[in-house]
């Protein structure tokens, strides 16, 4: 007897040494951190509608989708703007612009910081030959403003002017862009008349990929030759100072980024803003232009402290945009 349960014994401990076995590594994959959660949603942060599963890129601007929290306010933004006086060329006046909740309007909307700022504001006329890139600086009623200035003064010093000229009449269209704390991101397309003589209305008609500006050309050079509307495209900024190309990297950072880059359709309802990545030493742009005809861009990037902007005319044509070769961005597109 004694001889069976010493055998007995060996056997029994190893059956309760295996179950404890399997019992560590059941517990252990069972960890709470380690289960997918299937109720996850991934989604555009500059187009929310878009969504997907975790390293997927939003096909209208290339941004990665970012996990969706669920906490997300469900409030219904909009921009209360006026202008004080009413803006007419030449003359000063007060541009406000207070972020809103749509039903809680007393309510103030905190906004977060995006590419160095809390709003981004991009002013272009409605013909789209005058651009500004500017931003609104926060006041303690929870306005966000812009100074308007006479045709004799002159623009502060700084790098982030919060000031802008209004020098000819006519149609402009104002692009707020901006983040309320908690929830998603907004963009605000805002119609001005400015009194007083208007500027003579251009037609661009014109392909410009080239542009020159402060002793820099520039020239922007879509994957497979042409600007397609379908399909996120690739387009490759060059930028060269007397002949030789500069490497992106080696630019300042403008706002965060080594370049920013708007791109608006000829009848101002289609609005890109795009940051992009460095590939191979140069800018590598990645957008969807959702659909054909002629877009105005404008690059801007920095060195000495400078901004330059270059303005281009783009002739988008309809078709399916080619597989790229290009890594992911890790940029912002808006």
């Amino acid at each position: 007897m004694k001889t069976k349960l010493f055998n007995l014994a060996p056997s029994l401990l190893s059956i309760a040494y295996c179950l404890l076995l399997i019992a560590f590594f059941v517990s252990c994959k069972s960890k709470p951190e380690e289960i997918a959660n299937t109720d996850e949603i991934y989604a555009c942060p500059m187009h929310p509608e878009v969504t997907g599963k975790k390293g997927d890129e939003c096909p209208q601007c290339g941004m990665k989708l970012e996990l969706v929290d669920k906490a997300k306010s469900s409030n219904e933004y909009f921009m209360a703007f006026k202008a004080e006086p009413a803006v007419e060329a030449g003359k000063p006046s007060m541009l406000s612009f207070t972020p809103s909740i749509k039903g809680n309007e007393t309510e103030m909307v905190p906004l977060d910081v995006q590419h160095d700022k809390k709003m981004h504001l991009i002013v272009v006329s409605k013909d789209l030959s005058y651009f500004d890139h500017i931003h609104p600086e926060f006041q303690s009623s929870g306005a966000y403003d812009i100074k308007v200035l006479s045709k004799d003064e002159n623009y502060s010093k700084g790098r982030f002017a919060n000031e802008t000229k209004f020098e000819q009449g006519g149609e402009y269209v104002l692009f707020a862009d901006y983040l309320p704390s908690g929830a998603s991101h907004q963009l605000e397309r805002i119609e001005l008349n400015v009194s007083g003589t208007p500027f003579h209305a251009q037609k661009f008609t014109t392909e410009k990929t080239t542009s020159t500006t402060d002793g820099y050309e520039v020239s922007l050079v879509p994957d497979g030759g042409k600007f397609l509307s379908q399909g996120t495209m690739h387009i490759s900024g060059i930028i060269k100072k007397e002949g030789k190309e500069i490497p992106a990297d080696q630019l300042e950072n403008y706002l965060a980024a080594k370049a920013h880059v708007v791109v608006i359709s000829e009848d101002t309802q289609d609005y890109l803003h795009v940051h992009p990545e460095v590939v191979d030493g140069r800018l590598d742009l990645h957008t969807t232009f959702g659909k054909s005809g002629i877009f105005r861009g404008w690059l801007q990037f920095q060195t000495n402290g400078q901004v330059h902007t270059a303005d281009f005319t783009i002739h988008v044509e309809e078709g399916q945009a080619p597989e790229s070769e290009h890594g992911e961005s890790a940029e912002h597109n808006h």
